[in-house]
């Protein structure tokens, strides 16, 4: 999932602009940072490898989420992975509570509803559908934001391309999907999309990753009443906490720290593609940790999104580097 990759310092936590395709998911919110070109053929490794490190950390901890539902249950496995992750966030960041306008709070706010609702509703997938169906759903959410903030015919190729992907995924139908799973899956997607905007919007109105652990903080309370009426006392005992802290590091500190570091190297786009190659980490993840294989024909399909996410990547740099030729004649 994607994500609490934002991770998402993916300085603040603004993720990828909405018009740059999906950023990383179920991250904690990505940073936003200045574009900059990697130091030199070898330089660019480094980041390259914090990036796709991070993915492989959100999807496996995706992964430990879902073998941990039986236990925990869906709620309860949200709701310890937001609660640590703020815990920590709190701690790392130290955010400041005082001096901050009412927008600032609501925007806040809403950044945290969004994260909540984005995982929440990602988990629910997760327990009824293998991992690199859920994510590949999922990441329609981002794709659709960047195909519409961008407008350009080309885009409608991507589109076309995410939804033949998503044809073949339901088997013309969504026969071979639990129809709940994917209902829940495109909703987080969704929720996703609003993640992204918010993310941005809460990145300009607070200093470093402040409102990302403001925002989380407000994650974890939304859920908590739910956890503790799912899962009740389940929620305390010593090995579901364990479990559940590794969630948390997994799937929102780990990547949040690596995508960070990777960004302050990395150009924006260059991430932005490599996120798209979230839903085959997810199919991984899913193949060797909860023995979920795939068909040819869903392979297939998750193949095609990913071709989509990443000619939307590629057709808004373009377009970016159009308008800039003016200003650099």
């Amino acid at each position: 999932m994607s994500t609490p990759s934002a991770t998402p310092g993916t300085s603040s936590p603004a993720a990828a602009a909405p018009a740059t395709a999906p950023a990383a998911g179920h991250a904690v919110g990505h940073a936003s940072v200045p574009d900059g070109a990697p130091g030199g053929r070898f330089g660019s490794l480094g980041p390259v490898g914090l990036v796709l490190a991070g993915g492989l950390s959100v999807q496996f901890g995706a992964a430990l989420a879902v073998s941990l539902m039986p236990r925990a249950g869906a709620l309860g496995v949200v709701t310890l992975r937001l609660a640590v992750a703020a815990v920590v966030m709190l701690l790392v960041c130290r955010p400041r509570l005082r001096g901050h306008s009412r927008a600032d709070w609501g925007t806040v706010v809403v950044f945290g509803i969004a994260m909540a609702g984005m995982n929440g509703l990602f988990y629910q997938a997760a327990d009824r559908i293998p991992l690199g169906p859920a994510v590949t759903l999922e990441v329609l959410g981002p794709l659709a934001l960047s195909v519409f903030a961008s407008r350009r015919a080309v885009n409608l190729v991507w589109a076309g391309l995410a939804l033949a992907g998503v044809f073949l995924l339901g088997g013309g139908g969504f026969g071979t999907l639990d129809p709940a799973g994917a209902a829940f899956a495109l909703a987080a997607g969704a929720m996703w999309a609003a993640y992204i905007v918010f993310s941005a919007r809460t990145g300009r109105r607070f200093p470093q990753a402040d409102g990302l652990a403001l925002a989380m903080a407000v994650g974890a309370l939304l859920f908590l009443p739910l956890g503790i009426v799912e899962s009740g006392a389940k929620l305390i005992d010593p090995t579901t906490l364990v479990l559940g802290a590794g969630v948390a590091l997994l799937s929102s500190v780990l990547p949040y720290t690596l995508e960070l570091l990777a960004l302050r190297r990395l150009p924006a786009p260059t991430f932005a593609i490599l996120m798209s190659l979230e839903p085959a980490i997810a199919a991984a993840a899913g193949f060797l940790i909860l023995d979920q294989a795939l068909s040819a024909t869903q392979s297939a399909a998750i193949a095609l999104v990913i071709a989509a996410s990443m000619g939307a990547v590629r057709t808004q740099v373009g377009r970016r580097r159009t308008k800039a030729l003016p200003e650099l004649s």
